[in-house]
């Protein structure tokens, strides 16, 4: 049966289509444009550029849970969205404009850091835009469409980077010129895509405010935590969603400096992301329409046994086909893990909290990022081979797999008969209402019987 998607997830997935544009960007252009404003002869640019990155992803490990507890607030979601939306934007449109490295990755980390705050309330949304049951596919297919969507404005860009790159003999734009056309048609698109949901969003489940918002969120945010040690079911997937998503987003991060190494130019790179994306937009959708019949943890846990299987299969590249095939296996399955976790995730939390909980899931997410990096480059140093260090990922995936194994049986236990969060307490509280009733009903009973006897 065919899956249409209603007016509200349509507006919610082209969200994705929207913000995959600024991270595009960021995984091939932006590393460019920045080595050429620092200066080719600066081998630092690439550090300087990975500090920036953490310093973004820090700030969002600190400020996620909180503007995540604050946007449940009824009224709160729409409103953060927005201010995280608009920072976004303005800073990625300001980038064209700077040609000071340093100033470049102050602007690089309010945009990068406003960008993901964004996805925590725009995960969160996932709860009010569509129903349980469709959560899965809704997912998947605003991954497929962020893949392809953002293609359209990326295919753009490098042309524009094409007329101005020195090493294609054109020379047909400045550097100046080509990156303010860049970011503002990145911006541009991902604001258009960004409307629609912005005007239409209605914030559904949501926490009451009082006269303090921001001091009830963080006692908010305090008492998520405590709960994060009764849910063992919750804090088990977040463990293992830490070690497997880790090892996705090191893939993602470290795939030019791979195919550089490999041999690849820059031009043959953009093609090879290119084709990445382009494979992902058919699997997502794909694998999206077999959650219908499988359960969505299968699912993760093929996805994480393939990505065991790539790191595996890095550590025997030699020639440059191989490393296509690489970027081929790796857009089947990207997607998928990603879309199935975040909707395996929205379905075992409470809905109502659901912007405290994305916000400590972003932390296990983005705030990975560090160990997957950091296992490539130790074994790689040791070893002196580079895809020696890409399959030591392999260990991050067996744990991921085996933690994640641990955590769905352990929401088996916790949410019988698949029953989501929301579902189970009402279920509970039923059952309790039912059993205070039934108490009542022998009472009454017990009662018309002495007063038979007597």
């Amino acid at each position: 049966m065919k899956f249409k998607m209603t007016p509200r997830e349509k507006k919610w997935v082209l969200y994705d289509v929207g913000n995959s544009a600024f991270t595009l960007l960021v995984s091939t252009l932006i590393p460019i444009f920045f080595s050429a404003i620092a200066g080719d002869e600066d081998a630092s640019a690439t550090v300087y550029l990975g500090y920036a990155t953490s310093i973004a992803t820090a700030v969002v490990a600190l400020l996620g849970p909180v503007l995540g507890a604050v946007s449940d607030l009824r009224g709160m979601r729409r409103r953060i969205f927005s201010v995280a939306l608009l920072i976004g934007a303005l800073g990625c449109a300001a980038l064209g404009f700077v040609q000071h490295w340093i100033w470049f990755l102050v602007l690089f980390v309010l945009a990068k850091s406003a960008y993901s705050l964004s996805l925590v309330v725009y995960d969160s949304m996932l709860c009010d835009v569509t129903s349980r049951e469709r959560m899965d596919e809704v997912s998947s297919r605003g991954y497929a469409w962020g893949y392809i969507g953002s293609c359209i404005p990326f295919v753009v860009c490098v042309g524009i980077f094409v007329l101005y790159y020195p090493d294609m003999g054109l020379n047909l734009l400045s550097l100046e010129v080509s990156m303010i056309l860049v970011f503002l048609i990145t911006a541009v698109w991902w604001v258009a895509c960004s409307f629609p949901l912005w005007k239409n969003y209605n914030q559904e489940r949501f926490v009451e405010p009082g006269s303090h918002p921001v001091k009830e969120g963080l006692k908010s945010l305090g008492n998520t935590f405590k709960e994060l040690v009764k849910k063992k079911h919750v804090l088990l997937f977040l463990v293992a969603f830490f070690f497997f998503i880790d090892g996705v987003y090191t893939i993602i991060d470290l795939a030019v400096a791979y195919g550089t190494d490999m041999g690849l130019d820059n031009a043959m790179l953009l093609i090879a992301l290119l084709v990445t994306q382009i494979v992902a937009f058919p699997a997502a959708i794909l694998l999206g329409m077999l959650s219908r019949k499988v359960k969505p943890e299968y699912l993760i846990i093929v996805c994480i046994a393939a990505y065991f299987a790539i790191t595996v299969y890095a550590i025997f590249l030699n020639e440059i086909y191989e490393f296509w095939i690489l970027a081929v296996c790796v857009g089947l399955f990207q997607g998928t893990i990603q879309a199935m976790s975040r909707s395996y995730f929205a379905k075992i939390i409470p809905h109502e909290k659901a912007g405290e909980y994305f916000g400590v899931y972003d932390i296990f997410g983005k705030g990975a990022s560090f160990m997957g990096t950091f296992l490539v480059a130790l074994v790689a140093d040791i070893t002196g081979r580079e895809n020696l260090g890409v399959g030591a990922l392999a260990v991050m995936f067996a744990i991921g797999l085996v933690l994640f194994i641990f955590a769905v049986r352990s929401k088996r236990k916790a949410l019988p008969d698949g029953l989501s969060y929301g579902e189970a307490l009402t279920a509970e509280q039923s059952a309790a209402e039912n059993a205070v009733q039934d108490a009542a009903d022998a009472e009454t009973l017990s009662g018309e019987g002495g007063q038979g006897a007597e």
